[in-house]
């Protein structure tokens, strides 16, 4: 099994640590590295995923260049361009790097959902809607519904949850223009990105944009369209009426669940296997979404 990176480290440089990435200003850019960590139940595990953060770039890499017509903030993925202090080891960087441009980040997780799974059923089954957007009554867990819809919610602070929020109001925090820019292009995005998925097998449920600014011009940031912020499921095996199996930290929520930790306290250290099935998911959802062979096996 290939080493595992928590946490990188890069002297004289500003960093901030999410639950997964290691973001590094660089002045004018910033240096995003996608690290191993795996987080569940709002916990970042003691265990990582090796090559977890590789896949994770290099599929948003391939999503970027898929919908290079659509304005983003990818500058470069090669360790040689990064411009960083003399003696830094670019060997941790590789693969799992990106090179980004700043921008404004507008406030909004632009969810997008193709099929009723997750806090959309839970929402659903008490209301009949997903945010504030009425449903066909009858629907089953898991079913394709009639159109994507954009059911957007709130950036919460690390360690808070992301809560549901109505387009309305979308509109009243970032305006009634940016909020339409926000969903039309949210809908197209996971549209197009679904139906060539559905080609290479696989179903997207749902997944979630991050957008930003840069001279009044809305940039997509962020990843896109993976395991992380979707919902990957094999088509071959799909069934409406329960929960799928998918292609991401399945194996570890189950493990999780299964395990009597209380999800209150410090989480457990996963088993050997339940890594080296998560990390061959990982992989697997990335060469059957691009059809590229993953470098780091």
């Amino acid at each position: 099994m290939p080493s595992t990176i928590l946490e990188t480290s890069i002297d004289q440089l500003p960093v901030r640590r999410g639950k997964v990435r290691d973001i590094y200003d660089l002045g004018d850019t910033l240096l995003l590295v996608s690290t191993d960590r795996i987080s569940a139940f709002d916990w970042v595990l003691p265990s990582g995923i090796p090559d977890k953060g590789r896949v994770l770039t290099q599929l948003s890499r391939f999503w970027f260049e898929r919908f290079k017509d659509v304005p983003n903030h990818m500058i470069s993925c090669d360790v040689n361009d990064f411009d960083l202090p003399p003696g830094v080891d670019r060997s941790q960087l590789e693969g799992r790097a990106m090179l980004v441009r700043k921008t404004s980040v507008v406030p909004i997780e632009c969810v997008v959902r193709g099929y009723l799974s997750g806090s959309g059923w839970s929402e659903y089954q008490k209301t009949g809607a997903v945010c504030g957007i009425e449903l066909p009554t009858g629907m089953k867990e898991s079913e394709k519904l009639p159109g994507a819809i954009f059911t957007p919610a709130t950036k919460a602070e690390q360690g808070m949850h992301d809560e549901n929020i109505s387009y309305d109001e979308v509109c009243a925090q970032v305006g009634r223009d940016l909020a339409k820019q926000l969903s039309q292009r949210s809908i197209d995005l996971y549209t197009r990105g679904a139906e060539y998925a559905m080609s290479q097998g696989i179903i997207i449920a749902d997944t979630k944009f991050e957008f930003g600014l840069i001279d009044d011009e809305l940039i997509l940031i962020d990843e896109v369209l993976t395991p992380d912020s979707s919902r990957f499921w094999p088509a071959d095996t799909y069934k409406p009426g329960g929960s799928q199996p998918s292609f991401d930290k399945q194996f570890v929520r189950d493990w999780l669940t299964k395990s009597g930790w209380d999800k209150n306290s410090p989480p457990p250290a996963l088993p050997a296997e339940v890594v080296a099935k998560t990390r061959a998911k990982y992989i697997e959802a990335f060469e059957r979404v691009t059809g590229e062979e993953f470098a780091w096996k």
